[in-house]
């Protein structure tokens, strides 16, 4: 399985910075280490025709030439620096890599990092610069057309539990209806201020594995019934996760493990290709964090290996918590 990776771009970031930067290349170190079956390379850079499918050209020009705002370097969470704008840009090319990768025929990939669903068409926000999945859905949507335009448009669902809201994804997708935008996400957490997704379900704090687990099935019964993908993004994050310092959620290793398998099982039934990320971490043990991800490395080998060789079974369905934006 291949994945993409671009940690050796390191933020020059302020001491006591929340950020956990390193957290990126010890996943990669822990990866080479324990599963043998990933392939991963070096992210190349987005170019600016492929990040102004989703983002403004002042937007691209203000981030590459280091003329940002201070208000907009504080929004991000970055201060401005060319390791900064580069790994910006390598972030969303991992996950065009990831993409290419599994429309392919491999069915799975993954970025090692990326997730930046914060990210407006015009702006940065909560440690997110460009926004790759955006980029992404809209660039594999162009191949698509040129290549096998006969075979209709291609229609890509986000599936988005980080523990976060995506707000910027939902944005940039709000009238676009080849675009399905699902959130699983904390109701008191950030941002504050959200922007309706096509699915969004609030989770309270202190929600565990049980009610997590339940949230998920229903939302994706519910995404069955009103969308028909033919390419999954899945940011993965690991914040949900009870060690988390900004998660305020209560899933132990085991719920996320459930909830990144039942995820990859519900696309490889369906044969849809998928491509996922990571998305926000940060545990109070950064170890914590790294191995919830490697968790999802793992389980996404597994359907690797076996999603194009098994007949699917039909699948079974639940129960849910607070939605916005469900079928009437």
């Amino acid at each position: 399985m291949h994945a993409y990776y671009a940690d050796h771009f390191v933020l020059p970031l302020p001491s006591g910075h929340r950020f956990p930067m390193a957290k990126y290349a010890r996943l990669r170190e822990r990866l080479a280490a324990e599963l043998p079956g990933l392939c991963m390379g070096e992210a190349l850079p987005a170019s600016n025709g492929e990040l102004a499918l989703a983002h403004t050209p002042a937007y691209i020009e203000a981030v590459a030439s280091g003329s940002l705002s201070a208000a907009a370097q504080r929004e991000i969470g970055f201060p401005w620096s060319p390791a900064m704008a580069e790994r910006a840009r390598r972030s969303v090319g991992a996950t065009l890599l990831a993409c290419r990768a599994a429309m392919g025929g491999a069915g799975l990939a993954a970025n090692l990092a990326g997730g930046t669903h914060h990210a407006y068409a015009d702006k940065g926000s909560g440690f997110c610069v460009f926004n790759d999945f955006a980029v992404a859905s809209r660039l594999m949507q162009t191949e698509h057309a040129r290549t096998q335009r006969a075979r209709g448009p291609l229609r890509v669902a986000i599936v988005d539990l980080d523990v976060h809201q995506g707000n910027g994804t939902a944005r940039i997708f709000a009238h676009d209806d080849s675009v399905f935008t699902l959130s699983l996400h904390g109701a008191k957490n950030f941002p504050f201020r959200k922007e309706p997704s096509d699915l969004d379900v609030e989770l309270p704090d202190g929600c565990d594995d049980a009610a997590y687990l339940e949230a998920l099935e229903r939302a994706l019964e519910e995404l069955d019934r009103r969308f028909e993908p033919g390419l999954v993004l899945y940011l993965a994050g690991a914040d949900p996760h009870e060690g988390d310092r900004l998660g305020r959620l209560k899933l132990s290793f085991d719920g996320l493990e459930a909830r990144d398998r039942r995820v990859m099982d519900w696309a490889w039934r369906k044969r849809i290709p998928l491509a996922f990320a990571m998305g926000g971490g940060y545990g109070h043990d950064m170890e914590a964090t790294v191995q919830v991800q490697v968790n999802t490395y793992r389980t996404a080998l597994q359907y690797h290996q076996r999603w194009r060789a098994v007949t699917p079974a039909p699948a079974t369905g639940a129960t849910p918590t607070r939605w916005h934006n469900a079928a009437a």
